[in-house]
């Protein structure tokens, strides 16, 4: 197969798939400045249609997109090229949701916002780079969230059997998932 013959080497082209169009044009500009030769994507959709018609040696999905999960896109640049660097990035960070996007093939997860410099860093990080440990604790409240998150990550994503397993009204699970992780 032709995917297979890929090899990242002097490869520098770069998916970036995030819904929010400013933020998508100002890290396309910022990466063509750093080498990269750059193709964006504002959906699910489009990015799997990209990743399956011309896979790139990396890639940068925003998790949560107004058609679907970005993960969808990991796993089908995943298969595509297996060689594929894939950095995972979100406003919604939380534990359950990074070891979800590790496990189906990301090399890397960061949190918005996070600066051209920073997703470089992590495309371009070899497996001995290590992150510094964080500086502060996690919050009560963060604590709580990064719970909740792991739970709806093992019910596949299901808002109803979050909501069961975690003795929880559904509404009230809804209006958590949909704010940002407290600090």
């Amino acid at each position: 197969m032709a995917e297979d013959l890929f090899e990242i080497g002097d490869d520098r082209t770069l998916l970036l798939v995030d819904d929010d169009d400013a933020f998508l044009k100002r890290l396309a500009k910022a990466m063509e400045k750093r080498g990269f030769d750059v193709e964006t994507a504002d959906s699910v959709a489009a990015g799997k249609a990209i990743a399956t018609a011309r896979p790139p040696a990396y890639a940068v999905c925003d998790l949560r997109l107004e058609d679907g999960n970005g993960l969808d896109v990991v796993e089908v640049l995943r298969a595509k090229r297996p060689d594929c660097r894939i950095v995972v990035l979100t406003g919604y960070g939380a534990i359950a949701t990074a070891v979800a996007a590790v496990k189906i093939g990301a090399t890397d997860y960061l949190s918005k916002p996070a600066d051209a410099t920073d997703i470089t860093n992590a495309l371009l990080a070899t497996g001995a780079d290590l992150p510094p440990p964080p500086e502060n604790p996690m919050s009560a409240d963060r604590v709580r969230w990064e719970h909740i998150q792991r739970v709806y990550e093992l019910c596949d994503r299901n808002v109803s059997e979050t909501a069961r397993r975690l003795n929880m009204h559904r509404r009230t699970l809804q209006r958590i998932l949909a704010k940002r992780s407290p600090r």
